[in-house]
């Protein structure tokens, strides 16, 4: 299967299905000498498995990583880093039922189509499980990016119809995001979007929201002019996370709506450069400002929901599904370390691959 590779010179390959023995993560590209162990792992790791709290899918696992290669003597050593994940609370039994069903929301057609066959076990290789694979390189990305005074930081900024007011998303600090289960920052607005994700649960039910992320202390010149502008990477690495319908940064669709002498900001006459306001998100023609970098993602509810829904059979004949299994009634909590990991992956490659752009 083609599309397992992600990156240009910081390369990340991942391998596995929800329902097999695990998961493999291989870092191509990490240079030597980065101190590296489970440790620097699991803090991410443990923001992204499930079981975390009533508002999460039930399944329980451990999610630790084995370190199999790239790491000797507690320092990346410029070979491909391999990070091994076990699965181990896998109900493959669950799904029975649904082996020549389509699961309304679901990939279950389209890899019919374009296979001829699926592994129908809780989604197989398109199972947002694959994303321990990326929140694991994503750690290591993050490293490497702390290292160029660069942190990357997302949270829930809307549930449904409740959405956090974040005057400054810079200004947002991890504690905040993590004194909550639903990792909002603001802690009225957390309560409510809690309140109602419980509500959508009891009436057997999902919803979903909004996620922005946030990455300070990006160096100006990241990105290049065409094809391969940040903005670009950013949005197809974002995009290519399971659930996300849509991606926007800085002032995002409101510019629709706005003048253009409303839209631009205003550069100061500041050191190093800056501008007055960030309505472009920190990116100018696809290449980083110095401003902080905003963007925003659409979360759509999970599709697997615990209520009968209308269907067909491979055959193509009606029937009716109830899909069993534990998933979150809501995916915007765990998703916020998957996110951060696609973007520190973009902004450390493209950083790696600044570093020959000029003498």
């Amino acid at each position: 299967m083609a599309g397992n590779t992600f990156g240009t010179l910081f390369r990340v390959t991942t391998a596995g299905v929800s329902h097999g023995p695990g998961y493999l993560c291989i870092i191509d590209g990490c240079p030597a000498g980065l101190e590296l162990s489970v440790e620097d792992l699991l803090p991410d790791l443990r923001r992204r498995r499930p079981g975390q709290s009533k508002l999460t899918t039930q399944r329980d696992e451990e999610d630790v990583p084995e370190i199999w290669s790239g790491v000797f003597e507690g320092r990346t050593d410029g070979t491909p880093v391999g990070i091994l994940f076990r699965n181990g609370d896998q109900r493959s039994g669950d799904y029975g039922d649904i082996k020549d069903k389509y699961r309304p929301g679901h990939a279950d057609y389209t890899f019919d189509a374009k296979y001829g066959f699926r592994d129908y076990r809780g989604g197989g290789r398109s199972s947002a499980r694959e994303t321990v694979s990326r929140v694991a390189a994503g750690a290591v990305a993050k490293k490497l990016l702390a290292r160029h005074g660069v942190r990357v930081l997302a949270y829930v900024k809307q549930v449904g119809d409740v959405i956090a007011d974040v005057p400054d998303p810079a200004s947002v600090t991890l504690e905040q995001v993590e004194a909550t289960p639903v990792r909002c920052p603001v802690p009225d607005t957390a309560a409510s979007m809690i309140e109602l994700i419980d509500a959508v649960r009891k009436d057997r039910d999902s919803i979903g929201g909004v996620c922005e992320l946030v990455a300070t202390g990006v160096p100006a010149g990241l990105g290049e002019p065409v094809f391969d502008k940040l903005k670009a990477d950013l949005a197809k690495a974002l995009l290519s996370l399971p659930a996300v319908t849509a991606f926007e940064y800085g002032a995002g669709f409101a510019v629709a709506q706005m003048r253009g002498s409303a839209c631009n900001d205003v550069f100061a006459p500041t050191a190093p450069l800056s501008t007055e306001s960030n309505r472009h998100g920190g990116m100018l023609g696809g290449i980083s400002s110095g401003m902080p970098i905003v963007c925003r993602v659409a979360i759509k509810p999970t599709s697997s929901i615990p209520r009968a829904q209308r269907t067909v059979t491979r055959a193509g004949e009606p029937t009716e599904l109830l899909v069993k299994g534990r998933h979150d009634p809501c995916l915007l909590p765990r998703f916020v370390p998957m996110g951060e990991a696609m973007v520190a992956l973009v902004l450390i490659d493209h950083l790696l691959r600044a570093q020959s752009s000029k003498l």
